[in-house]
């Protein structure tokens, strides 16, 4: 005798509700309440300048001279036949690379000095600091009766012998060569910090495991601490391309864009220049201009290379 055995209800699903969508206002005045002070001030103080900076740079203005016109490209054409702007761009180009190099070189062999315990190396890292939050001004200023002819380097080299020391700041072979190591003195601390931080971040067992295995303290530092360097050697050649790139305050107190002609003048320099004593801020705009799009492009092609050795290594 078949029995029936009922079978269990089907559940039906219950009807899809639909999400309620969040508010879009309370959002709104999120962003607003937090994120529009940050953003109001970096396109008031960033954007703004750049953009009004490329709209000038396209007409003739100066405010005490004739009525502004539209001039198109002339002042970039102009800026590419004039003699004074590509040598401020070879000033440029050489400050920048001595203010790239040098303190990175010195920096990394300071920091290895430093990279111990005690209150000494503590003591030693805030005297290598201390150049770097003093004013650009007070650093040349100091360094320029350093360096005078009749100054206390020079007093130094005649008591040693050297009847005709040179005139780091008064003979154009050495004026910008002088400048570019006080701007490096200045910034050797912050590369200090960089690649102490980055020392202090490398894991001390892996210095321990190859010496177990014999590695001398060349092949440590070659195959351990010099690779995982490579995050810190980007920070520090960014931040110091761009501070070569855009030197002024030194270039005005030390030299003034002496000795001679354009001999230490860089584009930043020639920018205030041209802007404010030639009364030429049009052209002055196309000089900042073309001397942001070197910067940005120069900082993104190294980005990039220093990037993919973090990678590669």
């Amino acid at each position: 005798m078949a029995v029936d055995v009922a079978r269990p209800p089907t559940r039906t699903g219950s009807p899809a509700v639909p999400r309620r969508r969040r508010p879009v206002w309370p959002r709104v005045r999120h962003f607003l309440s937090f994120g529009a002070p940050g953003v109001l001030v970096y396109v008031c103080f960033v954007l703004a300048p750049i953009v009004l900076s490329v709209g000038y740079s396209l007409t003739n203005y100066n405010p005490f001279g004739p009525k502004t016109r539209f001039v198109g490209l002339s002042n970039y054409k102009e800026l590419f036949t004039d003699s004074e702007f590509l040598t401020s761009l070879k000033v440029t180009t050489i400050l920048t690379l001595i203010v790239v190099i040098v303190p990175n070189v010195l920096g990394l062999a300071v920091a290895l000095l430093l990279d111990r315990r005690g209150w000494l190396y503590n003591a030693l890292r805030s005297v290598f600091f201390t150049p770097v939050v003093l004013s650009s001004v007070v650093v040349s200023i100091i360094w320029t009766r350093l360096l005078a002819d009749d100054g206390l380097v020079d007093q130094a080299l005649r008591g040693v012998g050297i009847a005709h020391p040179p005139g780091w700041l008064s003979d154009p072979s050495y004026a910008l060569y002088s400048v570019g190591a006080i701007l490096s003195w200045q910034m050797l601390g912050f590369c200090v910090v960089v690649y102490l931080a980055g020392l202090q971040g490398i894991p001390q067992e892996l210095h321990e495991a190859a010496q177990i295995d014999g590695a001398g303290a060349v092949q440590r530092f070659r195959k351990i601490t010099w690779p995982l360097l490579a995050p810190a050697l980007t920070i520090n050649t960014i931040v110091m391309l761009i501070t070569g790139f855009k030197a002024f305050d030194h270039i005005q107190v030390i030299t003034n864009g002496g000795p001679g002609t354009g001999t230490t003048a860089t584009i930043a320099f020639n920018v205030l220049q041209t802007g404010f004593n030639a009364d030429r801020q049009g052209y002055a705009s196309a000089m900042a201009v073309v001397m942001l799009l070197i910067v940005a492009v120069a900082s993104a092609v190294a980005l990039r290379v220093l990037q993919k050795r973090e990678v590669s290594m």
